[in-house]
């Protein structure tokens, strides 16, 4: 999943988000019609908020562990929200796009931005097992 994600998002015309939700939907995670609602995340929503990587991240979670989710799966999606975000932190730190992106511009920022693409799609592929 780790890879597709990086080149729907570098080659692909996708946006951070959506990368991972396209990914996602081609392992077999989540359902083809989730990838319209990635759209608004990248940018970190455009205000430079939360990683649109971690936010579609977020969407594919709460799809598998979330309130009447149809895997019927008991456990809590807030501990499997911070969870995911515990492990992002460990790698980069922060969440907030901004400041992973800080001082970057064109192509050095998508090249610094593909490794968030890269780590938020391999920890959520170590997070969800069950196939769609």
């Amino acid at each position: 999943m780790k890879e597709k994600a990086v080149e729907y998002y570098l080659k692909g015309g996708c946006s951070c988000a959506e990368s991972i939700i396209k990914a996602a939907i081609d392992a077999g995670l989540c359902a083809e019609n989730m990838l319209p609602c990635s759209t608004t995340f990248s940018g970190g929503m455009s205000s430079g908020c939360l990683c649109g990587a971690v936010a579609s991240s977020q969407i594919v979670l709460g799809y598998h562990f979330g309130r009447d989710n149809k895997f019927n799966n008991p456990v809590c999606a807030r501990e499997k929200a911070k969870e995911f975000v515990d492990e992002f932190k460990k790698r980069n730190k922060v969440t907030c796009c901004r400041v992973l992106s800080a001082g970057l511009e064109g192509m050095a920022r998508k090249e610094h931005c593909s490794k968030l693409v890269a780590d938020a799609a391999e920890i959520l592929e170590s997070m969800v097992t069950v196939k769609v």
